[in-house]
């Protein structure tokens, strides 16, 4: 019953701001779409030399490719692979950093000071520029593989937020208390301080798939990963290699795949921005 009140509660403070309501929904209809609509939908494998690059009408909306392929089709189909490496690696992320944040700030001493050595020295490396070395270094032909790379270097700058946090929950009663009562460190963090810090890391973990999304992209558009399968960043790679910009009618299979990425960051950054209000008693009370 608590969850379904708390779950009640939510859902009409969201209803109260528009923009993060229209968030969640976008959300949910790109994920239908992009996992439920393949099973639905047939992949459009079939070329069609004499349909090259057809403008949108009825048969096609949103016209076709290089090949007189559905871009459609390739929308639909496109989405998958994408929602995942950017779930998984702000999944990875998030986990690093707030175990090991949360460990630093508890810990303190020089456990705290080598997680902190090593995140400035992950933090001083560009980030892109290592996702080329090792795009180079790894053959990235798994969503798996290139999920773990993205996330394994997402993670610093959240780290230091994560333990600015904990440093600020750590000298609070409760945790006095479970220090007393000798409760172990696993309990302090996992179930004294991270419970009392889920707003904050679910907006975190939103904000990192936003990042990831645009990692992959960046790198499946630089070539560096091997073009397989149906995204959104292949279509945006191939467009780009094969000239669709010296096409007349080839607008529509250029920007499908670079409007659907953008419509699903904007429905993830604004359902995180209504979180933050909802999660924020000041926020709450001012709206």
């Amino acid at each position: 019953m608590t969850v379904i009140a708390s779950t009640a509660d939510f859902l009409k403070l969201l209803r109260s701001r528009p923009v993060g309501l229209a968030g969640l929904i976008g959300i949910v209809i790109f994920v239908v779409v992009s996992f439920v609509g393949p099973l639905l939908v047939p992949l459009d494998t079939k070329v069609d030399l004499t349909a090259i690059y057809a403008a949108p009408s009825f048969a096609h909306p949103l016209g076709t490719d290089y090949q007189g392929r559905d871009v459609l089709n390739q929308i639909i189909w496109g989405g998958r692979d994408i929602m995942i490496v950017a779930f998984l690696a702000a999944l990875l992320s998030t986990l690093i950093a707030v175990t090991f944040g949360s460990l630093g700030a508890v810990v303190g001493g020089a456990v705290d000071s080598a997680i902190l050595a090593i995140t400035d020295v992950i933090l001083t490396i560009p980030r892109l520029p290592l996702l080329v070395v090792l795009a180079a270094l790894l053959r990235l032909n798994s969503i798996l593989i290139l999920a773990l790379i993205v996330g394994a270097l997402a993670w610093p700058s959240l780290l230091r937020a994560v333990r600015a946090q904990v440093l600020s929950l750590k000298e609070r009663e409760f945790v006095e208390a479970a220090r007393a009562l000798d409760l172990g460190l696993g309990h302090i963090i996992f179930a004294e301080i991270l419970p009392n810090m889920r707003s904050y890391i679910a907006i975190s973990f939103i904000l990192a798939m936003t990042q990831a999304i645009y990692a992959q992209a960046g790198l499946i558009f630089l070539g560096l990963v091997p073009l397989s399968g149906t995204n959104w960043g292949v279509m945006i790679n191939l467009a780009w290699v094969r000239g669709a910009v010296f096409f007349r009618d080839s607008l529509p299979y250029i920007l499908s795949p670079v409007l659907a990425i953008a419509l699903f960051q904007l429905a993830l950054v604004s359902l995180a921005s209504a979180l933050e209000d909802i999660f924020n008693p000041r926020l709450r009370s001012a709206g």
